[in-house]
């Protein structure tokens, strides 16, 4: 019986090892996570009715295994109570149908039947995003902002903390000026500016998106 060359043998664990490398990488997720944060305080939930558009653009995008979640930014946020749908997409096209259906009936109910919020925790509704995001693993994971960007936190709430951001992208959305920001430009510059800060100091991308007419550049690679 001949013997098997050393190198021979060694070429093909080589190989073997290689393969088996591929095949980890190549099964590790490829899905996306969007969180969708809807602020409904004051005057801003007038606007809500152009997060639809957002919404079914997004359930658009998405496909087999990728999860999306809408959430109201109210008082207190940092709770799966606020989550106003949820959904992971099953990989049968004909059930992620309906499942969008579904998910899309949801926020027509809600967006039907809102009721303002007195005040404003987008701190506390990102750390839900991501909780709920990392809890899905995807591969990338947004966290959009519907919001003007203006914290407003019920006394008692503390919200001075870092928030953990490594390897999240985060959108702002239809930012609008306030009255305030009229009289004084620097208010609305120095509000996307701190966000941009906590956000980058946390890990994360910061992006924001006003023009609502290109949402093709919602779920852009950057």
């Amino acid at each position: 019986m001949s013997r098997v060359p050393r190198r021979t043998v060694l070429r093909a664990a080589v190989a073997s090892l290689a393969l088996t490398t591929a095949s980890c990488a190549r099964t590790g997720p490829r899905n996306t996570g969007v969180y969708l944060l809807l602020d409904t305080s004051g005057t801003y939930s007038q606007e809500l009715e152009k997060a639809r558009q957002i919404i079914n653009y997004t359930l658009s995008r998405l496909d087999a295994l990728d999860s999306f979640a809408v959430a109201r930014i109210d008082t207190g946020s940092f709770s799966e109570k606020d989550i106003v749908a949820k959904v992971t997409l099953d990989d049968r096209p004909s059930a992620a149908n309906q499942q969008k259906r579904q998910f899309a009936d949801s926020i027509g109910h809600f967006l039907g039947d809102v009721h303002p919020s007195q005040y404003t925790d987008i701190t506390g509704g990102l750390l839900q995003a991501v909780e709920f995001l990392n809890e899905k693993e995807p591969k990338r994971k947004t966290i959009f902002i519907f919001s003007d960007l203006k914290e407003d936190l019920e006394k008692g709430y503390v919200r001075d903390i870092a928030i953990p951001l490594a390897g999240f992208e985060v959108v702002a959305l239809n930012v609008t000026k306030l009255r305030s920001d009229n009289v004084d430009p620097r208010e609305y510059l120095a509000r996307l500016e701190a966000w941009k800060r906590r956000v980058e100091a946390g890990g994360g991308t910061w992006r924001v998106v006003n023009d609502l007419d290109r949402l093709e550049a919602l779920l852009a690679t950057t």
